[in-house]
């Protein structure tokens, strides 16, 4: 699966994207979430406010309890600010 990841995510992970293959047990983009902040110290700072992190699936916004079963590709956007 292609993971995409932007803006602060990005510069923390310290790469733009990356093929991974995930356990058969990840089934939803909240399992996603979770597992990638096992995989190192900077996946968890960059995925730290996990509630505040969006996603998209193919290309589409999806909420954390979206099945990636069958999804190409997943893009990781930090929380949004502004003014």
């Amino acid at each position: 699966m292609k993971l995409i990841y932007f803006a602060r995510v990005r510069e923390i992970i310290g790469k733009s994207e990356e093929e991974i293959d995930l356990p058969s047990d990840i089934n939803k983009v909240d399992d996603l979430l979770k597992y990638l902040i096992t995989i190192g110290d900077e996946y968890s700072s960059a995925l730290n406010n996990f509630d505040s992190i969006h996603i998209a699936c193919d290309e589409k916004h999806v909420d954390k309890n979206f099945k990636i079963i069958n999804v190409k590709e997943i893009a990781i956007f930090p929380p949004v600010t502004g003014g």
